[in-house]
């Protein structure tokens, strides 16, 4: 009789997560974005944007380009109208999930600011910052006049050369079915490719086997129960 992995899992070598330029795998949905950053400081704006939904590499494509500028970087959070009003002019800024910001009029004053500054200011959001909501009387129209860039979700042939790269960073030796077997069973995300390879990894430490297509069938159960048990955290919340 098949057993199920018990949910607590040994702790293994987490690798750090790397937002390295060298670490960055281009593909069709990123390279448009990636071309973008790249260009810095030939930019058509000096507010400008990244929009692409969850696990589409915004995060990874802004630490290269706050490398790249040596940028200030900002949570949402630290967008106030006072940290605002702090700032020195001409720095390059990043806010990373810019959309979950709450202050509009700290988020007026930053556009303003960026701009009479001869600043920089690049943001990231799941949307572009045309479809933001914004009840501050003029902050729609300067949303409006920012540029962006779109990721897509990657495609397939992206997934499996991430999947191909984590395994590979981490030493571990796969059988050639693991990741045919993966990829059509997998959410197009790489933060599910990166979770997919530590369940995995420790999986197999735990089980003292070799990688298999069993222990990534087992590792796909783990991370559905996860998002399942997230789900529901958060319709708790709501509550």
């Amino acid at each position: 009789m098949f057993r199920e992995p018990p949910s607590q899992l040994p702790l293994s070598f987490e690798a750090a997560r790397s937002y390295a330029r060298a670490d960055f795998v281009p593909g069709a949905s990123n390279e448009a974005a990636l071309a973008f950053v790249e260009a810095w400081p030939a930019w058509p704006s000096r507010v400008c944007a990244i929009s692409g939904p969850q696990g589409s590499g915004k995060t990874h494509l802004a630490q290269i380009w706050k490398v790249n500028s040596q940028a200030i970087a900002f949570s949402p959070e630290d967008i106030t109208e006072a940290s605002v009003a702090g700032l020195l002019g001409g720095s390059p800024l990043l806010v990373d999930g810019a959309d979950a910001i709450g202050d509009e009029k700290a988020l007026f004053h930053l556009l303003n600011f960026t701009q009479q500054s001869a600043g920089w200011l690049l943001m990231t959001g799941i949307e572009a910052p045309t479809l933001w909501r914004a009840k501050v009387p003029d902050l729609h129209s300067r949303l409006t006049a920012v540029p962006s860039v779109e990721l897509q979700a990657p495609d397939e042939a992206l997934i499996a050369r991430v999947l191909l790269k984590l395994f590979a960073d981490r030493q571990l030796k796969l059988p050639e079915a693991l990741i045919d077997y993966l990829i059509p069973r997998l959410q197009r995300s790489f933060v599910d490719a990166e979770r997919i390879v530590v369940l995995i990894d420790n999986l197999a430490l735990q089980q003292k086997r070799n990688i298999s297509v069993e222990i990534g069938a087992q590792a796909l159960r783990l991370l559905e129960a996860e998002r399942a048990a997230g789900s529901a955290d958060k319709e708790e919340g709501m509550v």
